[in-house]
């Protein structure tokens, strides 16, 4: 780790600070080699004062306890018919892992407690068909949950639920982290899905909006493992109902929880609901923001050089791409009204962004703007970077005659000998 990356971690502390997280734990994740691992993980969150609920499911653990007894089941999710042996054998299979987590929990020197906080009823008749002892989440029990969380004491909620009469019914774990996550108004689901789940041919995004989500589960949803897409219905539900964000990450992979977690790009999948990128103008504070974001980019003499008080005289001209309120791109956008025409300038992304679209979106941005400002004519000016802006920007190489004057008078006594660009903009 380098200063760099501690700094990057820090600066989310005080964000999460005391703010609940829901972690949903597939049991194929919870029976793997690298569960320990998060076991620490999330000891390093407590130890942030991040408040932890662990919801877990027990699939894996449901079909191997049936095959080992020989007993055939009806489902291991919690999704479709669940009958009397099945039930019996997901009792067995999830307390016993709740134990094997609250061991494993204890052993990295985290107080933990099963607690029966789910109020359940029947999933009933769907299709026409009895679901009998499967079951939904009717309402969850705030105020005992609060209680352990208040207490430092890490809840663990299985994949069961109990309705008024004693009845015990089994319940799908994602919506039981959706559930638990809405009510207690938790900032963040993070789902660990097994390994076997993703597929490298079909790669989730990055980050996806809840329309974005609701889009690909209605176009692919044959392209997607069950499993993952019951992490993505369950994540845009509850962005839909109030939780800022849900992440699904392979928990076979050490460290993902916290690089999710304490990064900006994150290594898994973010489903959010607020804006996690914003373009905005920069203000004086920015100012130091921008020098250091462009310095290595000036050293190689990529973009020209730029004081504190240049950027403060053209301050309106300068706007950064934010992602989670830490800049790590920025533009500017220097107009010429004599002649109907604007530079874009000051194009830079951060190297640790670089190849995920943001210089486009920096370009179009800076179109649409100059369109709004009535420029007819873009231009650029570039030493290294012409072949990206005509290759991804649509910019032609043009003669430094075609510059407005004083522009072309600054370009001649640079001395960089600059590739002038330029596009003509569309109404």
């Amino acid at each position: 780790m380098n200063v760099s990356d501690l700094r990057e971690i820090l600066q989310y502390v005080p964000l999460f600070r005391e703010r609940i997280f829901v972690i949903a734990v597939d049991g194929e994740v919870a029976g793997s080699e690298n569960f320990p691992n998060l076991l620490l993980d999330i000891a390093v969150l407590r130890s942030l004062s991040i408040k932890v609920v662990l919801v877990h499911g027990a699939s894996h653990q449901i079909i191997s306890h049936a095959e080992a007894r020989g007993i055939p089941i009806t489902n291991s999710d919690g999704i479709g018919v669940t009958d009397e042996p099945t039930l019996q054998v997901s009792i067995d299979a999830a307390i016993r892992l709740t134990n094997e987590i609250m061991e494993g929990l204890s052993s990295v020197d985290l107080r933990a407690a099963y607690i029966n906080a789910l109020i359940a009823h029947p999933s009933g008749i769907l299709s026409g068909i009895d679901q009998q002892y499967t079951g939904k989440v009717e309402r969850v029990d705030v105020k005992a949950l609060k209680l352990l969380l208040d207490e430092g004491i890490i809840p663990i909620v299985p994949p069961l639920g109990f309705d008024g009469e004693g009845r015990t019914y089994r319940v799908n774990s994602d919506s039981i982290a959706l559930e638990v996550a809405v009510e207690l108004g938790a900032a963040k689901i993070l789902y660990l899905a097994p390994c076997s789940a993703f597929s490298e041919s079909v790669p989730l995004p990055r980050q996806i909006s809840i329309a974005e989500t609701e889009e690909l589960i209605k176009k692919r949803k044959s392209e997607f493992s069950p499993n993952l897409i019951s992490k993505l219905e369950n994540g845009a539900k509850a962005c839909r109902q109030g939780v800022a964000r849900t992440h699904i990450l392979d928990g076979g992979m050490n460290e993902a929880l916290l690089s999710e977690v304490f990064s900006h790009e994150g290594i898994g999948t973010m489903v959010y609901s607020n804006e996690y990128q914003q373009i905005r103008r920069i203000f004086k504070k920015d100012v130091r923001a921008v020098i250091s974001l462009i310095r290595q980019s000036v050293k190689n003499e990529e973009l020209v050089r730029r004081s504190r008080t240049e950027i403060l005289e053209n301050l309106n001209d300068y706007w950064l791409l934010e992602i989670d309120r830490s800049p790590v791109a920025c533009v500017a956008l220097h107009m010429y009204p004599e002649q109907a025409a604007a530079e874009l300038a000051c194009l830079h992304v951060r190297k640790s962004h670089e190849n995920q679209g943001y210089g486009r979106k920096l370009m179009a941005f800076v179109e649409n703007l100059a369109r709004e400002k009535g420029v007819k004519n873009l231009f650029a000016l570039s030493t290294q970077a012409y072949s990206y802006l005509q290759q991804k920007g649509g910019y032609t190489a043009a003669d430094p005659s075609l510059l407005p004057n004083t522009r072309r008078i600054r370009y001649e006594s640079s001395g960089r000998n600059s590739v002038v660009l330029v596009k003509a903009l569309r109404p």
